[in-house]
């Protein structure tokens, strides 16, 4: 079953472009990574103008909307939602005044520490509009001290423990800045004098820009007619903690991170799989789109024939982005059709992303076999979640994951699969072929790169 996702941020500083029409094609490229709302920023130098509302991109805008979002810079936003309730006071960007004039912000990630610090803004006298900890980020640096935003910034930075990649505007410039662990991604693109920052380089491909580089864990960059400026941020990077899950599930096949494209890695996660749980099987498949790559090398590497056993509906929805469970079981037998003349009389491998609560996977594992499959052999591209994240996605309480709760050979009873396996770490690991230390693993093993409270509740802000 897929996890929660995070939100995706997009900015451009483009004098002479149609910036708002950017950010519109920039965050379709960047729609899976949030769908309850959605919003963009622009200026001209003078007012920043914003228009946010819930939905997808193409419910959110149209031809009249973006009309009224002039301007040479522009941020944008796709939600789902990590803190705060899904509600429109609640989608991104974030505008704020500040002695240097408006500051428009998206963010993605999820700070730890957001309830001490918005209570701390109360008691200042600062009045929130919504129940985000990105209006924390925000009013923390509008109001932190310093004398360039850069400074103001580089002081938040000090205060805020999480994970945050931020898309920041002014009248006058763009700036990107990512947290000192680097927990989720942002990179930098250019063509023609524009440049852009997004979660992910696939926005930059369908924009036809050039991938410059990443933005690196801490730091800070500054782009305004002079060209882009890089600063560091309050403290050093220690470790690096990019999550994990970017590369087994949440970012697009085709974007890159860290210089591995996401689709290689899913191959090669998928036939690591197939060494560590081989099975006597007539076909593999997929879980449609995000387990299609690790069939693939699943198949490849084990030489059993990949095929297509489930059909996705294209007018769907992911189904983790109605929060409230009984809309998401509806979402799931909504979502896929099995092939009958594909799955009947045969052995089938069925390669997947991860397992949460364990809800979807038996629908799953139902709709094989109602299709005439004999025999439903489950392997799965993440190790068992056992730990909830608190850096920007809401996966679950540690009560609702199936993993901490049950051993395999129960997770395999529940889901009534015939056999059950979960990629190691060291195997994941492996596949992406980065050194570990790079990574946040804590979903798999609780071990934290910061202290953390294990229990936290994504609307502690919302009675406020």
């Amino acid at each position: 079953m897929p996890l929660h996702e995070s939100c995706g941020v997009f900015g451009i500083h483009g004098p002479g472009e149609d910036v708002a029409r950017l950010t519109y094609f920039a965050l379709y490229a960047l729609q899976h990574r949030g769908q309850e709302s959605a919003g963009i920023a622009t200026t001209e130098g003078d007012s920043i103008y914003l228009h946010t509302n819930m939905g997808l991109v193409s419910q959110v805008f149209d031809e009249h909307i973006l009309g009224h979002l002039p301007g040479n810079i522009a941020i944008g936003h796709n939600r789902y939602s990590t803190t705060g309730s899904s509600r429109p006071g609640n989608a991104q960007p974030i505008l704020v005044s500040s002695p240097l004039g408006e500051i428009a912000v998206s963010h993605n990630g999820n700070l730890i520490n957001a309830e001490r610090l918005r209570e701390e803004l109360e008691s200042q006298g600062f009045v929130f509009n919504t129940s985000t900890d990105s209006e924390v980020i925000a009013y923390l640096i509008a109001s932190a001290p310093g004398r360039s935003l850069v400074e103001k910034i580089r002081y938040t930075m000090g205060r805020l423990q999480g994970a945050y990649s931020l898309a920041i505007m002014t009248n006058t410039c763009l700036i990107g800045v990512r947290d000192p662990l680097g927990v989720r991604p942002l990179c930098i693109g250019s063509l023609d004098g524009s440049h852009v920052i997004a979660s992910e380089s696939c926005a930059l491909d369908q924009l036809g820009m050039q991938f410059v580089r990443e933005v690196d864990a801490g730091e800070i960059v500054l782009i305004d007619r002079s060209g882009l400026q890089s600063f560091h941020g309050s403290t050093e990077p220690v470790n690096r903690a990019l999550c994990i899950f970017e590369y087994i599930y949440f970012a697009r096949p085709d974007s890159i991170i860290d210089g591995r494209r996401l689709y290689a890695a899913r191959l090669a996660m998928g036939a690591r799989l197939s060494q560590e749980h081989p099975v006597d099987a007539d076909i593999v498949i997929g879980v449609p789109d995000s387990a299609t790559a690790a069939g693939i090398g699943y198949s490849q590497a084990s030489g059993i024939p990949f095929s297509e056993g489930l059909l996705k509906s294209r007018y769907v929805g992911r189904t983790f982005i109605e929060p409230r469970q009984h809309l998401r079981d509806i979402g799931v037998r909504l979502k896929f059709s099995p092939l009958p003349e594909t799955l009947s009389g045969n052995r089938v491998v069925v390669v997947d992303d991860s397992i949460v609560r364990g809800t979807t996977t038996p629908r799953i594992v139902s709709l094989i076999k109602s299709a005439g499959a004999r025999e439903v052999h489950v392997r799965i591209c993440a190790p068992p979640l056992r730990y909830p994240c608190v850096f920007g996605i809401d996966m679950a309480t540690r009560h609702e994951l199936i993993a901490a709760q049950k051993s395999i050979e129960e997770i395999r009873d529940q889901i009534g699969a015939d056999s059950l396996g979960y990629l190691s770490i060291d195997g994941l690991i492996s596949a992406v072929g980065l050194p570990r230390d790079n990574f946040c693993l804590a979903c798999f093993t609780g071990h934290y790169p910061v202290p953390v409270q294990l229990e936290m509740d994504k609307l502690a802000l919302e009675a406020r």
